[in-house]
């Protein structure tokens, strides 16, 4: 464009922006989402546990331990994790003000090598009294791919409202 005037739009415009999240008017109870699938590798294992301090024999040694899980198990804070992960950069990216409560239940291991996503269904949605938030349950179901339901939580997340 050498030589010539650029010509921007406000940042004010009316454009949508990409990756926001719900706000929580757009939710209804029954309401659901699918994520998208993810595999589970052994840097992910490696980093998590690296991180966390996780450094349980069975997540780093990968020779199996008598009557212990068969495979490379990893976390379920891992397994948790990058659900979350999905869930935050798509459902309630920017929109999302709090994790108020959680509740897991884990069903079977997850391995490296296992590729999860999640159902997540909404079954709550209520206005506060102020703020224009609300506050929203859901369940969240993960499973792998043979769709073995590997793990079931619920949360109960503020979310922002739309400016009106």
């Amino acid at each position: 464009m050498s030589g010539q005037a650029h010509t921007s739009m406000s940042p004010s415009s009316n454009i949508q922006q990409l990756g926001q999240g719900l706000h929580w008017q757009e939710l209804v109870i029954g309401q659901r989402f699918k994520t998208f699938r993810r595999t589970v590798t052994e840097a992910d294992l490696v980093g998590f546990i690296g991180v966390t301090g996780m450094v349980e024999v069975m997540f780093i040694d990968a020779a199996p331990l008598h009557g212990g899980i068969a495979g490379r198990p990893v976390p379920a804070a891992l397994t948790y994790t990058l659900i979350e992960g999905f869930i935050l950069q798509t459902m309630i990216q920017g929109t999302g003000l709090a994790m108020l409560e959680l509740t897991q239940k884990i069903h079977a291991p997850v391995r490296v090598g296992d590729t999860i996503h999640a159902v997540i269904e909404v079954t709550g949605v209520r206005p506060t009294s102020t703020g224009g938030r609300a506050i929203v349950d859901s369940t969240i179901q993960v499973f792998n791919q043979r769709d073995d339901n590997v793990m079931t939580y619920t949360a109960k997340r503020m979310l922002a409202g739309k400016n009106t």
